[in-house]
C-alpha cells in the first residue's frame, strides 16, 4: 500500500524525513518526486514556487502517482477565508467544492468507452480519511475545523470582492487555485483524496487590501504535516472507496 502527500503553497518537503528524488516518465509529461517505500510527496509548484496554479500539470501528477500504485491522496492548500466565521490559520478538512476554473486539462476521458467516463462526485472528499485527519489533529493539538466548501479559480491573479460575494453566496468558505482538477481527475483514477486547507488571506473587499498573515503559520504547516501522515498511516485501502465511473 503505497500513499501520497501533495504539497501547496508554504509546504514544499517533508524535511524530517529520507526519502529519495525520482522522476516518473508519465503519458503526460515527467514528474519529480521524493518517496519512501510506503509515502510519495509531489511538491505541486515546484521547489521555488515557478509553477504557478493554471500551469500546473495536474494530469501527470495524478498519473504518476497512480503509476506508482497510489490509493491514498491527502493534499495541502493555502486559500483565503471568505466565510467570516473561518479563521484565519485555522486548517479546515474539506468536505466540498465548487469549481470556477476554467481552459484546464481536467479529465483523462478524452473519449469514452462504452459510454463511461463520468465519475460521481457525490462524496468528494473521502470520509476515512477526513476522520483520520480530525483524529490526528487532536493528537497534535492543532484547532481545526472539520467540514468547509472550497470555490476553485483560475489564478494567479486574486478575485474580485464581487467574486467573493458571489461564490460566498454559492455556499464557499474557502477559495483558492488548485484544488480543481486536481481532486476530480485523482477520483477518475480510483483513489481516495483527503483535502487540508489553511487560510492565509481574507477574501478581497473583507479587507481593504489583500494581507497574508504569517504568525506561527511554519508551527501550524508542520503539524499539518505530522496529521497528514499519521493519518495516511493509520488508515489503509481497504477503508476507502473509489468513486463509480458511470
Amino acid at each position: 500500500m503505497v500513499a501520497a502527500i501533495i504539497g501547496g503553497t508554504g509546504i514544499y518537503a517533508l524535511d524530517d524525513m529520507k526519502l529519495h528524488r525520482e522522476t516518473v516518465k508519465t503519458p503526460y509529461g515527467d514528474v519529480n518526486i521524493e518517496r519512501t517505500d510506503q509515502l510519495v510527496f509531489i511538491n505541486r509548484h515546484a521547489p521555488d514556487h515557478s509553477v504557478p496554479p493554471h500551469n500546473v500539470n495536474y494530469r501527470a501528477h495524478i498519473k504518476a502517482l497512480s503509476q506508482l500504485g497510489v490509493s491514498r491522496i491527502c493534499a495541502t492548500f493555502a486559500v483565503g477565508s471568505i466565510n467570516p466565521e473561518f479563521d484565519l490559520a485555522v486548517p479546515v478538512i474539506l468536505n466540498d467544492f465548487i469549481d470556477f476554473s476554467s481552459g484546464r486539462k481536467h479529465t483523462f476521458f478524452e473519449t469514452l468507452k462504452d459510454a463511461k467516463g463520468h465519475v460521481d462526485m457525490s462524496v468528494p472528499f473521502c470520509p476515512s480519511l477526513s476522520t483520520a485527519l480530525k483524529t490526528e489533529a487532536a493528537k497534535q493539538n492543532l484547532t481545526i475545523r472539520s467540514g468547509g466548501v472550497y470555490a476553485s479559480t483560475n489564478g494567479p491573479r486574486f478575485e474580485t470582492p464581487a467574486e467573493i460575494r458571489s461564490y460566498r453566496a454559492a455556499g464557499a468558505d474557502v477559495v483558492g487555485m488548485t484544488l480543481c482538477p486536481e481532486l476530480p481527475l485523482a477520483k477518475e483514477a480510483g483513489m481516495s483524496y483527503a483535502g487540508f486547507a489553511y487560510s492565509i488571506n481574507w477574501g478581497a473587499g473583507m479587507t481593504p487590501n489583500i494581507e497574508l498573515h504569517t504568525e506561527n503559520i511554519d508551527d501550524i504547516k508542520a503539524k499539518m504535516l505530522a496529521v497528514m501522515i499519521g493519518a495516511l498511516r493509520n488508515t489503509n485501502d481497504d477503508q476507502c472507496q473509489a468513486a463509480p465511473i458511470l
